[in-house]
């Protein structure tokens, strides 16, 4: 029986890797881990992960020396757009070696951009349709934009540059528009920007009544730190934002997911800025017009009801005459009825005297008197019964003809 020692099977087992593999091989993996050293040299965990979940198929360590890594990097962010970091998909080109002492591991020497591009426009994809198939996809572009977007919450770096040339440009622009600019801070690259931005958009859903409009601005940097806002749960809260959402935080060719739901994509900080000037410009200018129109319509107006006085003042004669001709006639029938009326009355007046005075004639003393009656007054007084006379009195009694006195006798 033959006894190897550990390192003459590790021995053994790197001369037949290096007999029965070839030079080198493209390999499609996940990268799972990168980590570079102070040498330069890049170290990196391969993953291959099952199609239907997360299950590890494989894994492999792997190095990049920094010869290799110093070009490789830069050439692979600048073709991607995406740094070179864990989490995306990569295919390279290896060499398989086995160590004695550190055991196998795959040597990078080249890498194909395309294939991440490919599966980071895949990605890019999913989220879309998943956001489409859940029906948020454009519910931020739907909601209207304020016509005076003046209170603005930013959702930026407070030491980003950019967000000192969009505060710079709504201070310093022409028609010196007021705007009231609150800040939120966030990470806007590296792996934080997704948790950053989403707090700080959560900060401002808290405040919702004190702004008209979010602003995500990122000033500057490389391409390759835009893969922060390429997430399914960053697109998903601004996509379903409550408020207009305005992006500034690419290149004029890069579009990421997030600017692909807001509401309005424009290339930098400064862009974005004079989008909101531009808003307030409109509402200027749809002012300054309603202004015209209310000063046309106004001397119009004006000039119609000069011309209808002018009318007016021409046919006010006739009409006075008419109407004072109206008003004699009116007076004419009325003095006619009121004489009409006296008249009337007067002679239904006239007409009662008469009957009161032929009343009072026929009840006179001096009609009774002729008739054969008498008159017994006391002291001018008629008597009336024996009862009002006492013995001694003198009595006067009257006939039509005269009178005669007399002396009551016990």
């Amino acid at each position: 029986m033959e006894v190897l020692s550990l390192f003459e099977l590790n021995a053994l087992v790197r001369r037949t890797v290096e007999d029965n593999l070839a030079e080198s091989y493209w390999v499609q993996a996940e990268l799972a881990e990168v980590r570079v050293n102070a040498a330069g040299h890049c170290y990196v965990e391969f993953v291959q992960k099952s199609p239907r979940g997360n299950a590890l198929l494989a894994k492999a360590r792997g190095v990049v020396w920094a010869n290799v890594y110093g070009v490789l990097r830069p050439y692979f962010e600048e073709e991607t757009g995406q740094l070179f970091a864990a989490g995306i998909k990569v295919l390279v080109r290896v060499t398989a070696v086995f160590h004695e002492l550190y055991g196998f591991s795959l040597v990078v020497h080249d890498i194909d951009p395309a294939y991440t591009l490919g599966d980071l426009a895949r990605r890019r994809r999913d989220i879309l349709r998943q956001l489409e198939e859940e029906g948020v996809l454009t519910l931020n572009k739907e909601l209207p934009m304020p016509m005076l977007p003046q209170r603005v919450a930013v959702v930026s770096s407070p030491t980003a540059a950019g967000y000192d040339d969009f505060c710079h440009q709504l201070r310093h622009h022409p028609r010196h528009y007021h705007f009231v600019v609150e800040l939120f801070p966030a990470i806007m690259q590296g792996d934080a920007v997704e948790a950053s931005v989403l707090s700080a958009l959560d900060a401002i859903h808290r405040r919702l009544e004190d702004f008209d409009v979010v602003v995500i601005i990122r000033g500057g940097g490389a391409t390759a730190d835009l893969s922060g806002f390429d997430t399914y749960l960053l697109a998903a809260a601004c996509a379903q934002f409550p408020l207009p959402v305005i992006t500034g935080i690419g290149h004029e060719r890069d579009d990421t997911v997030l600017d692909l739901v807001a509401h309005t994509r424009v290339k930098t900080p400064t862009a974005a800025a004079e989008y909101l000037i531009g808003r307030m410009d409109a509402a200027a200018s749809a002012l300054e017009g309603l202004a015209q129109r209310m000063r046309q319509a106004g001397g119009a107006r004006l000039r119609g009801e000069g011309l209808r006085l002018e009318a007016l003042k021409r046919r006010l004669p006739a009409g006075v005459w008419r109407a004072i001709s109206r008003e004699r006639a009116r007076a004419e029938a009325l003095r006619g009825f009121l004489r009409r009326s006296v008249e009337a009355g007067l002679e239904r007046q006239c007409h009662r005297l008469e009957l009161l005075r032929h009343r009072l004639d026929a009840a006179s003393p001096s009609r009774l008197l002729a008739r054969g009656y008498s008159l017994t007054l006391k002291d001018g007084h008629v008597v009336r019964t024996s009862s009002e006379l006492c013995p001694g009195d003198r009595l006067e009694t009257r006939f039509a003809d005269g009178s005669v006195w007399s002396e009551v006798v016990p």
